[in-house]
Order: C-alpha cells, then sequence, then structure tokens
C-alpha cells in the first residue's frame, strides 16, 4: 500500500491474458463513459472482477485523480463500507466527521473512478453509499461488480453471460470457452494444443462447465495430469457434482451447475486433508499467511507440519492464490472458492470452533505487535497489520457477536497502534465505541479501552468527550488498582487540555506528572512526552522542551524506535524554529518527513511539512514555502482535521501563510500553493525532504 497520489491509483497488475470478451469490454466502456455507475452482474464465476478490472484500467487516462480499487468481499458489516474506501484512497479521518462526510469531501473537486468489487452482501450499504458520494462529488464515477443490482435510480447494469461455447466441428480456437481452457492449460502443461483426437473433448469440458471462465480455470488446473479424455470422463462421473439436496446441501449460494460441478468436482478429486484445509482456511478474511493457516487450521486431525505441503497442493488445484510479500508469503482463496470451503466448514460442524480459533491467533498476533511496537521492528509491524486489518476486522466482529471474557474490549484496546499510529483512528473509535456499549462490566480490559478511545478522540479535536472518557479511565484504574491505568488517564488529561487550547491547565498537568512518568517506551510516555513538549513549546519554554525531547530522542534511539522518534524530531524541528535556526529546523523536520511518509503517517507527514513551511521561508526560500504549504494542504486534505484543531499550530499555519503572500506577492504565491498542491506526492515529498533544488521550477523570489 502507498500514500494517495493524484493520478495515480491501486489497480493490480494483470497476471493472466482476458480471453474473449472484447464485444462486452467495449460495452462497458461505454456504458461507463455515459453513466456515472455501472454495475457488472452475473453468476458466480462468470469472469465480472476480471472484465471490471480490465475496463477500468483501458479508462484509466480519463481520471485525473486515478481509479481506485475496493475489494469488498471481506467485509461483513455495511457500516465498514467507508472506512474500506477510505483505506483504499489512503484518507485518514483525524476529526470527529462520520467516515462517509470525510470521504465524501475528499473526493469533491477529484474526477476519479473507484471500482467496487463483490458488493452482493452489501448491495443495501453500497446503494446508500454510492447516491451519497455522487450527490457530493460531480467528478466520481463508480464501476462496480455484484450479484445482484445495487438498486440505485442512476445505476446503469452490465449482465454478463458465460463465455460462448464453440461446436467441435467449426471451433476456429479464438475468443471463447474453449479458448480459455487451451490458454490455462498451457501454463501447467507446457505445449499444450489441441488436437483432431482431443478436440471433442475439449469441447465437451467446456460445456459441461457451462463456459463459466471461474470453472474452466479450475479444471485446467488439472491438464497437467490428465488428458482431456480423462478430464472429460472424470467431469461427467456423477459423484463429482453435487446436486441440490445431497449432503444437506440447498442450491445455496445459487451458482450455475457448471461452476457446482467444477468446484465440486476439485473438492472430490483433493486429498481429504486438503478438503479439511480448504473448509478450514475458508474463515480467514482477504489474505493469510501460512503461520496463521498453522495456528488457526492445525489440530490433531491436521498435524500443523502437514500445513506447507497442503497449501502448496491446493495452490497447485488452483483453489488457493499464491501472493508474494515483502514479508514472505500469503494465500487467498477466491470468494466463490471461499464460500464453497465455508459451506463444508459447517456442515463438518466446525465452523464455531474455528472462529474461535481465528480470533484467539488474531488477539495473540495484536497482543505480539503491541509489545513489539516500540521497538527495531516496527516497519515490520506495521506492514505486517496492515496485510491483516481485513483479518482483525473479522475478528473484532467475532469478539463483538460473541461476548466472552471481555475479548472484543480487550482487541480493540491493544491494537491502539493500529488504530492511532497506522491511519485508522475512526474505525478504532468505531470498534471501542461498541465493544465499551457491549461489555460494561469492570474490567482491565475495559480500562485499556477507555483509555485509547479517549487518545483516539482527543487526537481527532474532541477534546471534551475525550476528558470523560479520560476521567472514566482514571475511576474504572482505580477501582481495579491499576496503576499504569492511572498514569495514563492523567496523561489523557494532558492531551484533552492541550488540545482545547487551556495552556493554564495543561501546564498544571504537566508539572504534577513531571518525574512520575518513567523514562520506558510505552503509550503513557508518548502521549505524556508529547504534551509536555508541545505545552513547553507554546509557552517559550524551548530549553525545557529540547531538554526533554534528547532525553525522548536518546531512549527511542537506545530501542531502535523511529515512529515516536520521528515526532520527537518534528517538535525538536518547531523548538528550533522558534530559537531562530531554521536549518537546523529543516534537518530534523526532514529526518521526521522520511519515517512518517513510509508508514502512510498522513498526519504525521503534514505536521512535518507545515514546519518545513516556516523554515523555508525563514532561510529566504519563500516559492519553497508556498510550495510545501500547497503539498501540506494536499495531505491535511486526507487527515479530515487540519493541524489536528490545536490552536496554536493553526495560528502558526496561517502566519506562514501571509508572510510568505508578502514575500512573493499574490499571483506567484497562488502558482506555487497550486504546484505543491497538485503535485505526485511522491514527487513532492521527495522535493520536500531534499530542499527547492529537487524541483524544476523557477528561481526562488524573494
Amino acid at each position: 500500500m502507498v500514500m494517495n497520489r493524484r493520478g495515480a491509483g491501486n489497480l493490480p497488475a494483470e497476471t493472466t491474458t482476458l480471453i474473449g470478451r472484447s464485444a462486452e469490454l467495449d460495452r462497458l466502456r461505454h456504458m461507463c463513459e455515459r453513466s456515472r455507475l455501472v454495475t457488472v452482474t452475473g453468476p458466480g464465476g462468470v469472469g465480472k472482477s476480471r472484465l471490471t478490472l480490465r475496463a477500468a484500467a483501458e479508462l484509466a487516462p480519463g481520471f485525473a485523480d486515478g481509479v481506485w480499487l475496493v475489494t469488498l468481499s471481506p467485509l461483513e458489516m455495511g457500516a465498514s463500507l467507508p472506512y474500506a474506501i477510505a483505506e483504499a484512497l489512503l484518507v485518514v479521518n483525524q476529526s470527529t466527521d462520520p467516515m462517509i462526510e470525510v470521504v465524501a469531501r475528499y473526493l469533491a473537486d477529484r474526477r476519479l473512478l473507484l471500482v467496487w468489487d463483490t458488493c452482493e452482501h452489501l448491495a443495501e450499504a453500497c446503494a446508500e453509499v454510492a447516491e451519497q458520494l455522487l450527490a457530493a462529488a460531480p467528478g466520481l464515477r463508480i464501476l462496480a461488480t455484484s450479484r445482484r443490482v445495487l438498486g440505485v435510480p442512476s445505476e446503469e447494469v452490465l449482465l454478463l453471460e458465460p463465455l460462448p461455447i464453440p461446436a467441435a466441428a467449426h471451433w476456429d480456437g479464438d475468443g471463447d470457452a474453449a479458448a480459455l481452457l487451451v490458454e490455462r492449460a498451457a501454463a501447467v502443461a507446457p505445449g499444450f494444443a489441441v488436437t483432431e483426437d482431443n478436440r471433442q473433448a475439449v469441447v465437451r469440458i467446456c460445456r459441461k462447465l457451462d463456459g463459466l471462465p471461474l470453472a474452466i480455470e479450475l479444471a485446467a488446473a488439472r491438464l497437467g495430469e490428465w488428458s482431456p479424455q480423462q478430464l472429460a470422463t472424470r467431469l461427467g462421473d456423477r459423484f463429482a457434482v453435487l446436486d441440490a439436496g445431497e449432503a444437506g446441501y440447498a442450491a445455496d449460494p445459487p451458482w450455475h451447475q457448471g461452476l457446482r460441478t467444477a468446484i465440486g468436482w476439485s473438492h472430490q478429486w483433493c486429498s481429504p486433508a486438503e478438503r479439511l484445509l480448504w473448509a478450514r482456511a475458508s474463515v480467514f478474511a482477504g489474505s493469510f499467511s501460512p503461520a496463521a493457516a498453522r495456528r488457526v487450521c492445525a489440530d490433531a486431525g491436521l498435524p500443523a507440519d502437514r500445513i506447507p505441503a497442503l497449501l502448496a497442493a491446493l495452490t497447485d488445484k488452483s483453489i488457493l492464490t499464491w501472493v508474494p510479500t515483502g514479508d514472505g508469503e500469503r494465500y487467498r482463496m477466491l470468494d466463490t472458492v471461499r464460500e464453497y470451503g465455508a459451506f463444508w466448514l459447517a456442515h463438518l460442524g466446525q465452523e464455531h470452533e474455528l472462529r474461535c480459533r481465528h480470533r484467539d491467533h488474531y488477539r495473540e498476533l495484536a497482543a505480539a505487535g503491541e509489545a513489539a511496537w516500540f521497538g527495531p521492528d516496527q516497519f515490520l509491524w506495521f506492514d505486517r497489520m496492515s496485510a491483516e486489518l481485513d483479518n482483525l476486522r473479522a475478528a473484532l466482529e467475532f469478539a463483538l457477536a460473541t461476548p466472552d471474557d471481555h475479548c472484543a474490549a480487550e482487541l480493540a484496546g491493544v491494537l491502539w497502534f493500529v488504530w492511532y499510529a497506522c491511519g485508522h483512528m475512526q474505525e478504532g473509535r468505531y470498534y471501542l465505541d461498541r465493544a465499551l456499549a457491549a461489555d460494561t462490566g469492570a474490567s482491565r480490559a475495559r480500562v485499556h479501552a477507555l483509555a485509547v478511545v479517549s487518545l483516539l478522540t482527543a487526537s481527532q479535536g474532541d477534546s471534551e468527550t475525550g476528558r470523560l472518557q479520560a476521567e472514566e479511565c482514571l475511576r474504572q484504574a482505580e477501582k481495579h488498582g491499576d496503576v499504569r491505568g492511572l498514569q495514563l488517564g492523567q496523561a489523557l488529561l494532558l492531551a484533552a487540555a492541550m488540545v482545547r487550547g487551556d495552556q493554564e491547565q495543561a501546564t498544571a498537568l504537566t508539572r504534577d506528572l513531571s518525574g512520575r512518568i518513567s523514562d520506558e517506551l510505552t503509550l503513557t510516555y508518548h502521549v505524556y512526552c508529547l504534551c509536555a513538549i508541545s505545552v513547553h513549546i507554546i509557552a517559550g519554554r524551548f530549553g525545557e522542551a529540547v531538554t526533554l525531547l534528547e532525553r525522548m530522542r536518546h531512549l527511542c534511539e537506545q530501542h531502535g524506535e523511529q515512529w515516536l522518534r520521528a515526532y520527537a524530531d518534528v517538535f525538536r524541528a518547531q523548538a528550533e524554529l522558534a530559537l531562530g535556526r531554521p536549518l537546523v529546523a529543516q534537518a530534523h523536520a526532514r529526518a521526521a518527513l522520511e519515517v512518517k511518509y513510509r508508514m502512510h503517517d498522513n498526519a504525521g507527514v503534514a505536521i512535518a511539512l507545515d514546519v518545513l513551511g516556516p523554515a523555508a521561508l525563514a532561510v529566504g526560500q519563500a516559492r519553497h514555502a508556498a510550495y510545501l504549504l500547497g503539498l501540506a494542504h494536499q495531505v491535511w486534505e486526507t487527515v479530515g482535521r487540519r493541524q489536528a484543531g490545536i490552536p496554536a499550530w493553526v495560528a502558526a499555519r496561517r502566519d506562514c501563510e501571509d508572510r510568505a503572500r508578502q514575500a512573493l506577492g499574490e499571483q506567484a504565491y497562488l502558482g506555487a500553493y497550486a504546484a505543491g498542491y497538485g503535485t505526485d506526492l511522491d514527487k513532492g515529498v521527495a522535493a520536500a525532504i531534499s530542499g527547492p533544488d529537487a524541483r524544476s521550477t523557477a528561481p526562488d523570489v524573494r
């Protein structure tokens, strides 16, 4: 995942050839050109996603702000849809406004195509969100895939049919179901070709599978072992087809017979252990790691040491897709294949047990991530938790649906570093609010959850609610004799005071906590230090601020920690700028920017840019300062609350804007500002880190 860039997008690279569909592709492109909401419908396995992604890629040049894919299949609740859209766009909501409103404002002046893949289970929510976004953003278009229409009045629908099946005598080998079979067969059996001997069998296979692309691809995976004649015969075996009513199957999901044939047949030809892993792995949302498969799926009946070989076997059979990542490898199931596995998991009576294992694994993973967060593997944990967001959401939803020993509050609270440090504040509040409402019993998990929701709320600018939550955290901590909870609650009262601009109370709380917070890299230390440093800087006590900053930076260096250290660099830059040392301020702010950009911390990026702007102005680079202000504006738009709502930061930003205007003149200022606001973010951040010489712009005007 990369931070949003104007004119970019996140469409995946194509890994296979699109066979046929030229007429459907032309029709879909024309529909998208005349309609703002187009839905591709059709049965499972007919190729809706494949066609839609190709059409989106071909339409991309017409969208100045990019084409962005939102995968909906891992979502269980319609309320999660705005968060999924924001995640795809890398829009961070650091305000208290509903996420749908923040996304709508972000899209309002953009020309952009959203691709929503797999909408059928959230059709009503998709319809509601589509109407809201299309009304708010005239330049927005939505291209969706769904097994059923969304039901929006302005929606235009393309019903995608299976690929045509040729008659054996007239088949020319191009653009239809048989051509797809041949193409995919050649991938597993190099040199595979249609001959007079196997032509009839190839066409028979396609007819048996109703011309459905997914069914054909599953069948083609076996042509490395069997001849077309053998495959056609085996597909005709009545035991390979799971008919309605057989084994309790009631034709649900409503697939074409051809898809049921192919998947049921693939299931039969798996070994018992492969079938069991297929069923159990269906509990994962999105993708999963081999380690997660071992932890969740293995037991005495499916030993952990067999999991790697079974994953490889299911990949060879096209049941799983292997996905290489920077952190190793992951596996993914197509939605239709997952549905079949989930059906069998329920039929085996193991669904609840596997969901519990899944929840417990991700609770343990979250706890391990929290314990390691303030350490040298921070980037690794950022990438790991980003990859696991779909599974974390699924674990939270299950925990909320099955209250058990404060599990939902515990999991939502321990994930503070995902919500707060990795750009998911609003979603964190969504889960924490639900967990706290569902579990009102006193517990240490509740203390921590209250602390985290207070931190998120204050960080979003709602200081009053944050204060009330911190006070409740303190009351609960006192009941339990939770010393750490008491200290964190007091630090959060300081945070709420600072955000609302109550310098008197913030100063008093800073003095009260001074010397009581130990020099350990904890959430309490983080909250206290950043608030105390800000209080000192605002009050002009720069010496005290620098002393505390140096202690914090030294502690971070000892532990190889970078996220908190980058904030220390930002605040040090503010202090150095106030002390009249803009070159030193630039060095610190650039160091912070580099780390914050790597971690996709939009708020941290914007704060660093807001320091670099006045620093550039102070060294006579007024045009570059205006450029940086425009660039910061672009990033603040993805955060939802500019300058985090902190009055002193808002005032500093306005002062820099006024002085840059005076230095350049209105027209030159607006031109440089617009250049920063409209630039590709990668290039803009590179220019901010390297200085004005990194940009091909006119010389600076002082």
